[in-house]
């Protein structure tokens, strides 16, 4: 910085300033290591994010890359559930913190992990609960891990900021449901990456149709789908429409996400991102 730095940077030459530079990015666990991060965000809540979550790292975890997730959404955490994880199961020592490992040897931190009881629950302030976020990034051993997969709660409040300004994220996806309100959850999503120098890797929508299980007719709920052209009007690929599928939650309900079937639309999501990253 200048030594006479009068802080308006509209009116300053210099072009080696580190108040331009914006925040400095938290350091990971010194026994850490991390290839990608990926954020899964969405404007508005109820789309799906915690499912698209689970199925990417699934997909990911398959295609054999080592995979962690970092439950973000610390007051509505769901992570847990869907793998069939415990409270209890992450262990720390003086060390540090070690994620909880699903059956297929995904790693997984979350809150609820943490807490005595999963019912629960967490009465924090923003704050602290942006603190705690940034404690499963830099106070978790995060051991080798090719993709770690932040779901983050809804809207562009603290901890969406928190991870944006915090971790070194290499992109997002972006996951919207179809109703007419759609373009406004992915504009302010969107918005968001952009002014915060996070690529957007593409668009997900969820609840796109329910598949008639006896003639296989495709049946839009929410109404017609616009995500096509939602996806061209931002330059955005859309990675996956994924159905409403009853199969699905069962799995989820009973903890068994990973047991999905292999072909589920996830999977090829999960192919264009490894492209994209590469």
């Amino acid at each position: 910085m200048a030594e006479e730095c009068t802080h308006d940077c509209g009116s300053c030459s210099s072009a080696d300033c580190s108040s331009r530079k914006g925040p400095q990015k938290d350091k990971i666990h010194e026994k850490s290591k991390i290839g990608k991060i990926i954020g899964v965000v969405s404007g508005k809540g109820g789309v799906g994010k915690s499912m698209v979550t689970s199925l990417l790292a699934v997909a990911l975890n398959r295609a054999g890359y080592r995979v962690g997730i970092l439950d973000a959404d610390i007051t509505g955490p769901s992570i847990p559930k869907a793998f069939g994880l415990k409270s209890g199961t992450v262990e720390g020592d003086q060390d540090g913190l070690y994620p909880a490992r699903t059956p297929g040897g995904i790693d997984v931190v979350s809150l609820n992990l943490l807490l005595p009881d999963e019912a629960s629950p967490v009465i924090w302030r923003g704050p602290i609960i942006a603190g705690t976020v940034k404690q499963f990034y830099t106070e978790v051993v995060w051991d080798n891990i090719d993709y770690l997969i932040v779901d983050c709660p809804p809207g562009t409040g603290d901890v969406p900021l928190t991870v944006f300004q915090s971790f070194k994220v290499d992109g997002v996806v972006i996951v919207s449901s179809p109703q007419e309100l759609v373009s406004m959850i992915v504009k302010k999503a969107a918005n968001m990456a952009n002014m915060m120098d996070v690529p957007v890797l593409g668009l997900v929508e969820n609840m796109s149709f329910v598949r008639c299980p006896d003639c296989g007719k495709e049946i839009h709920i929410f109404g017609e789908s616009h995500i096509e052209e939602i996806a061209k009007e931002f330059g955005y690929p859309l990675l996956a429409k994924m159905p409403i599928d009853p199969a699905l939650a069962v799995l989820v309900d009973a903890g068994k996400i990973e047991q999905v079937e292999k072909d589920q639309p996830m999977t090829a999501a999960a192919a264009s991102i490894v492209a994209a990253l590469s």
